[in-house]
């Protein structure tokens, strides 16, 4: 019997491989293997690519500076 690091709800299954990842029947939380005897069980790693989706930017998108766009510190001064 073993315990989810995150909620400590009770799995009593047993495992085979190390590095398994399981979703904890209580808070659903997926779970990697990191022992077999006894059961103990880490977080799992969200993987990289999966992140990347949820942020990425269109750099498609990004409109280029022109010289008129930039700052020009004479038309600061000229405001003051």
């Amino acid at each position: 019997m073993s315990y989810c690091p995150e909620c400590e709800a009770v799995i009593d299954e047993e495992f085979e491989d190390i590095g398994e990842i399981i979703s904890c029947p209580e808070c659903g939380i997926e779970l990697e293997v990191i022992s077999i005897d006894p059961v103990e069980f880490d977080l799992a790693l969200v993987d990289d690519e999966e992140e990347d989706d949820e942020f990425s930017f269109d750099d498609d998108d990004d409109e280029d500076w022109d010289d008129e766009d930039s700052y020009d510190e004479d038309d600061y001064e000229e405001d003051q």
